[in-house]
Formats: C-alpha cells, sequence, structure tokens
C-alpha cells in the first residue's frame, strides 16, 4: 500500500499538463444544467478545462459550450452510440480521451448519468472516484456528504487522476458569456467496447412544468396524500399557481401517486429551488436528503411532530385536504 501511493504521487508530480477534462451532457439539444454547475466546480479548481462532449447532439451544443469562457478547448466524439449515454459505451470513451493527453481531474455531474458513468471509467482506470462533491477546497480535497447527507466529509485523494462528480444544487451554474471562438476538435474512439448492452427505447414524462432539478419552486408531496388522485387535485393546482416543478417523496412514487422521475431525496433527485413546499410530507432522512438546501422551505402536515417541521422555515399544522385548496385559491 505505501509503495502504491508513494509511486502514484511521484507520477502526478512529473505530469506535463494540468489540465481538467469535463464531461458535458445535453438535454434536447441544449446543455443540461447540470453540466454548467459541474463546470463551475471545475473552474474553482484553477486548471484549463476540456469540454468532452458526446454523441450526435455533441455538434449541436458545441457552439453553446464554445461561449463558457473558463473552457479552454472542447472535444467532440459523435458517434451515435453516445447519443443515449450509455455508460458501457461511454466509460472506455472517456478513459482513453483521459488517457491520451496529461489529465489531472475528471469532472462530471452527479446526475443519472454521472452515477453510472464514474464507477465504471474508476474500475477501468482502477482509480477510486470522489461521488457528490458539495464544495472545493483545494485541486485533491473536496467536501461530499456522507450517512444521508447527515454529516459532511472532508476527502483528500492521491490518485493519479482525480476523478469526481459534481452534485449541481451546490454549484451556481456557470454562464455562457464568450465570445464562441473556444477551438473545436473531432474525437474518434480508437478501439471498440465490445459492449452487448443495447439501447431499445425511453418513454419521457413531457410536461410544460420546469424541470424538476433546476427549478427555482418546487412543490412536492407524500404519503399523507393517500392516493393518485388526491394528489393531482391538490398539488397540480399549487404548483400551477406557483409555476413550479413538482416533486415527490419516495412513498408517494412507490405508492403510484407519480412518476419516479418526480422523486426528490437520497435515491431520486437533489434539488435547491428558491422555494420547497411540502405537501403531506413526513420527513424521513432519505427525503431531507434532498431538499434540505432549499433556500426557503414550506412544511404543511397534520402531524406537529412530523420532522419535516425540524427544518422547516414555515411550517403549517393542518388539514392538507382543506389548507392546500385554501393556499392555492388566495394565490
Amino acid at each position: 500500500m505505501l509503495r502504491n501511493s508513494i509511486s502514484r504521487r511521484f507520477f502526478s508530480s512529473t505530469r506535463v499538463s494540468l489540465d481538467t477534462l469535463a464531461f458535458i451532457e445535453s438535454t434536447g439539444s441544449k446543455i443540461s444544467p447540470a453540466s454548467l454547475s459541474a463546470v463551475s466546480a471545475a473552474t474553482q479548481i484553477g486548471k484549463p478545462i476540456t469540454a468532452l462532449l458526446a454523441g450526435t447532439d455533441g455538434n449541436a451544443i458545441a457552439s453553446d459550450v464554445a461561449k463558457i469562457p473558463s473552457i479552454s478547448k472542447i472535444v467532440v466524439s459523435k458517434s451515435s452510440k453516445y447519443d443515449h449515454y450509455l455508460a458501457e459505451e461511454l466509460s472506455p470513451l472517456i478513459k482513453e480521451v483521459l488517457e491520451s493527453s496529461d489529465y489531472t481531474h475528471f469532472i462530471i455531474p452527479a446526475s443519472a448519468v454521472g452515477k453510472s458513468v464514474l464507477p465504471r471509467v474508476g474500475a477501468l482506470m482502477d482509480i477510486q472516484p470522489v461521488s457528490d462533491i458539495l464544495k472545493v477546497e483545494s485541486e485533491n480535497t473536496f467536501v461530499r456528504p456522507i450517512y444521508a447527507g447527515n454529516a459532511l466529509a472532508t476527502v483528500k485523494s492521491n490518485e493519479k487522476i482525480v476523478l469526481a462528480s459534481v452534485r449541481a444544487s451546490a454549484f451556481p451554474p456557470v454562464e455562457l458569456s464568450g465570445d464562441g471562438s473556444t477551438p473545436i476538435e473531432e474525437y474518434t474512439q480508437s478501439s471498440e467496447s465490445n459492449s452487448r448492452t443495447e439501447f431499445v427505447k425511453e418513454d419521457l414524462v413531457t410536461s410544460e412544468r420546469p424541470e424538476l432539478g433546476s427549478a427555482t419552486r418546487v412543490v412536492s408531496g407524500g404519503r399523507g396524500l393517500k392516493n393518485k388522485e388526491t394528489f393531482e387535485k391538490l398539488i397540480e393546482p399549487l404548483a400551477s399557481k406557483l409555476n413550479a416543478a413538482v416533486g415527490a417523496s419516495r412513498v408517494a412514487v412507490d405508492s403510484g401517486f407519480c412518476d419516479n422521475s418526480l422523486q426528490v431525496g437520497q435515491t431520486g433527485k437533489i434539488v435547491a429551488p428558491e422555494l420547497y413546499i411540502a405537501v403531506g410530507i413526513s420527513g424521513a432522512i432519505q427525503h431531507l436528503a434532498g431538499m434540505k438546501d432549499a433556500k426557503t422551505i414550506v412544511a404543511i402536515n397534520k402531524d406537529p411532530e412530523a420532522p419535516i417541521f425540524n427544518i422547516a422555515d414555515i411550517g403549517l399544522v393542518a388539514d392538507i385536504n382543506e389548507a392546500v385548496p385554501e393556499l392555492t385559491e388566495k394565490l
């Protein structure tokens, strides 16, 4: 163990380049908000940033990525096999790009894609990743949550390349304020992944509401709503009045009140909106881990002992079947 640690430090000290490679996701031919936050974290590391784009949408968003001032170069691998971000295809590509030049860091959003890709890249390169970072202390020291977000750990990586995923809600997204003159290079993977995984189809939930992960206002429902009909009757109108995204606790999702893409929590989406309204949510640790960084938390629950009230800025002990329609009407 000691020899391995020393050799890794020596390898790192002899690197001639100090670049960070940041993976940029696209959603509907646009840069995902989580990727803009990941670039913000990469900027704090203090090294030149190369952006990696993959899939046929890569060219579509390259012109926008070129407007991010902190990015010095863009690498695009536009093969269609990367279109759906299958980790089995992306991971070998990322490994090859990292090894093709002297990168010291790899940054990816802690999204569904990032959570699937990062461990595979780590396994392929025999490197321990640092997941879900909340703060950059230095180029190799980061703060990340542990114990379902109940504690924060400061961790230091001695790996030859730091592999890290970024919690989007912890970093402000970078702005597209550059002149768009960042050089763009095309990259073709030299070897095949030989993956037997095949993309079949995806069923997307379409909505005119703001996207849950980046919304400034969120209205979430929980077990107290009892059934899908009540969920739709109480949550949907309130969210419409506030132009808010709709969220839910895991119990509500598991009970079929709504689609699982709306789950907020440790095993769902991490959100940090300006306003979070929790309706009929008791406040299990797993749910609190996904929303406790919201600027203002409003809780409506008939149980005065519900844990959600411990972190709520505004609490209303009332029957949600009466309080929520009244609130919606007054809005």
